[in-house]
């Protein structure tokens, strides 16, 4: 690789991502809204020619319940916390269109140039969780290539795990069923092991938005190898927190320090691989899509001087494949 990358990956999930931490207690006009900024930041990509992978929970490809009973897969995630799975939270609480289905959002991806369609598996699955099995999650990943080739003719190659919790036991799994690169984690302690969250943690990746704490976020697509048995592992560098309302400042320098990454893997042609959950810009939609249009511009800028590209996860592995 002779130019830097930028790569974008996007946790897409509605309340299926956090279901089981504010039960029906959701405001509906924040998923209301997400619903809108979603097309609006396909525009913005198209725009400024931005490839990106929108990992999506499968169950968002259904049409209403019926459908989403017709994928489901026959072996439930079986958890020793209940509350942990979509399909106990449905049996409490129904469905509702507007939070947990989303098949126009979808198909609106899919005719945005450069936009690449993944999975974060079909029921937000927790592969570190204790009581499920890797037979269930095999048949967790297969109900979302069914729902994905029936209803949209796609077969899904890129695979995010939910909540950054990557069992490494079931990666040959996800390539037997057809997933050849997986978004993994930093590589900083405090990024490992995401199920055994303590303060230190929260506070080491909280302190990293703002000032360098860990190694570099940056990487050679040297270090990126593709194994017989297992999806090409293509890290994360930066999650794109959501906007602080109450603090400007805090805005700022989390802004700069984003662009600051940036313009550094350009300069050492390294790939940059930022992430967030659309769901995030609901918290103020105004404010985030001007940060993510200076994020953009900043991109353009990198572009222009030091050729910088363009790829999504699928790019990634085209690119490493082809090495």
């Amino acid at each position: 690789m002779t130019k830097g990358i930028f790569t974008i990956s996007l946790d897409f999930e509605l309340l299926w991502g956090i279901f089981d931490k504010v039960g029906t207690s959701y405001d509906p006009k924040y998923f209301k809204d997400t619903r809108l900024i979603v097309p609006d930041m396909l525009e913005l990509f198209a725009k400024n020619e931005i490839q990106a992978t929108w990992a999506t929970v499968g169950m968002l490809f259904a049409e209403n319940e019926e459908e989403w009973r017709q994928y489901s897969p026959t072996q439930l995630p079986s958890y020793r916390e209940p509350k942990l799975s979509a399909y106990e939270f449905v049996k409490k609480h129904g469905l509702k269109s507007e939070v947990h289905f989303a098949p126009e959002l979808i198909q609106t991806i899919l005719d945005t140039p450069g936009q690449e369609l993944g999975s974060h598996t079909f029921a937000h699955y927790y592969t570190l969780m204790r009581g499920q099995s890797p037979e269930q999650f095999r048949q967790d990943l297969q109900a979302t290539q069914r729902i994905a080739q029936d209803k949209f003719g796609k077969t899904l190659r890129s695979l995010v795990f939910p909540r950054n919790h990557i069992n490494e036991l079931y990666l040959s799994i996800c390539l037997e069923e057809g997933y050849t690169q997986v978004r993994s984690n930093p590589r900083n302690w405090y990024w490992q092991e995401t199920q055994h969250e303590d303060l230190s943690k929260k506070w080491f990746r909280s302190a990293d938005c703002f000032f360098k704490v860990g190694q570099r976020t940056s990487y050679p697509a040297g270090e990126l190898q593709v194994l017989p048995e297992e999806p090409l592992l293509i890290p994360a560098s930066r999650i794109l927190r959501p906007i602080s309302k109450n603090n400007k400042l805090f805005n700022a320098v989390r802004l700069n320090r984003v662009k600051n990454e940036m313009t550094s893997a350009a300069r050492g042609k390294e790939i940059y691989h930022l992430w967030w959950h659309p769901h995030n810009f609901a918290t103020d939609p105004i404010q985030s899509m001007q940060e993510l249009e200076d994020i953009l511009s900043h991109f353009r800028f990198l572009q222009a001087e030091f050729g910088m590209q363009s790829r999504n996860m699928g790019g990634i592995r085209e690119l490493v494949g082809g090495c």
